[in-house]
């Protein structure tokens, strides 16, 4: 890494993407980090901590130090980003450490910026600055966020929902959710618990949601099957089980219910001048929840407003990290920055 080569982090509840200017992005590796139970030596980062999820042995645990768009453990986050760091930067970045843009949810409070912004600079950066999720979506999307225009997007990531609207630079409106991709697997884990008495965990959840989940059913080629596998309850064996689109559209009902709420609640906050805008351009869909079926048909019905799903949806945000520290002039009233916060 030479000077002038610069970082853009999208440090998910589920995944973490490293942007490298003049690279693209260079890293995408599940946010989960393992560890050894009493010394805390870490095993491993990434996809390797990943597969051990529900899978160690009883000195070994993997775990997950970011919940809800937010660092819940700061020793295992800044290790965690110190072995991601490694991994894509060169000997030289000892010498010309990189300057880091960090993608956080919305909602997120005073004290879990500073963190965020302390764990970056102690994994190796010179210099750190947050910026939204949804504003560097809309910048990874290719929207002219500067424009005087109002445009409107929904990211839905791992732990948190960001809705907001966008004009000259800046957000006008927002709202941040703990509603989002974990909640939809923790609901399919219920709902299977509750139909077929079977216990299954996060991993298969989640296979069952991307292979056979929708946010409704438009036509009978959205009602597929698959079959899932885990503990019967009342026996304690194992037992497999047919899950069905339907019963995947039923088990997401309540939290999707929750994210419509959200986004009515943002528009009907909105100046009428921008509504107008958001109904000329549409809601831009974003992140890895942006990809449920038919999810994008849903928030038009309950919106009456045109909803697309952005092309490059699993990485906008880290696209937009990228971008923005080519647009600091642009965004200096909106961005975060080490500096001012690690004055405090």
């Amino acid at each position: 890494m030479f000077r002038g080569e610069d970082i853009g982090i999208d440090l998910g509840t589920a995944s973490v993407l490293v942007y490298v200017r003049g690279k693209g992005i260079v890293l995408r590796e599940p946010s989960v980090i393992a560890m050894v139970r009493d010394s805390k030596d870490v095993k491993a980062v990434g996809a390797e901590a990943y597969r051990m999820l529900g899978r160690t042995p009883g000195n070994i645990i993997a775990v997950r130090p970011l919940k809800d768009g937010v660092i819940a453990d700061y020793t295992l986050t800044e290790r965690m980003l110190t072995m991601f760091l490694k991994k894509v930067l060169s000997p030289m970045a000892r010498f010309f450490k990189p300057q880091v843009m960090v993608g956080v949810p919305s909602g997120v409070t005073e004290v879990e910026r500073m963190a965020v912004v302390r764990a970056v600079v102690d994994a190796g950066a010179k210099r750190a600055f947050l910026i939204e999720e949804p504003l560097a979506a809309a910048i990874g999307a290719g929207i002219n966020i500067a424009a005087p225009a109002g445009s409107m997007v929904v990211d839905i990531g791992g732990g948190s929902s960001d809705i907001a609207v966008i004009s000259l630079g800046g957000i006008v409106q927002s709202e941040s959710l703990r509603i989002a991709g974990n909640e939809f697997d923790q609901s399919i884990i219920r709902y299977v618990r509750r139909a077929h008495n079977l216990l299954i965990g996060e991993r298969t959840a989640e296979e069952v949601k991307i292979k056979i989940g929708a946010a409704k059913v438009l036509s009978d080629e959205d009602r597929l099957v698959a079959e899932v596998r885990g503990r019967d309850v009342v026996t304690g064996l194992p037992k497999t089980v047919e899950v069905t689109t339907d019963e995947v559209v039923e088990s997401l009902a309540e939290p999707l219910e929750k994210l419509v709420m959200g986004v009515r609640r943002v528009l009907e906050a909105t100046p009428p001048e921008l509504i107008s805008d958001i109904v000329d351009r549409g809601i831009l869909l974003s992140g890895g929840g942006a990809l449920l079926r038919n999810l994008d048909h849903m928030l038009q019905e309950a919106t009456n407003v045109p909803v697309i799903v952005a092309e490059n949806a699993l990485d906008a945000v880290a696209y937009g990290t990228g971008k923005a520290l080519e647009m600091i002039p642009v965004l200096k009233d909106t961005l975060i920055s080490s500096d001012s916060v690690l004055r405090r």
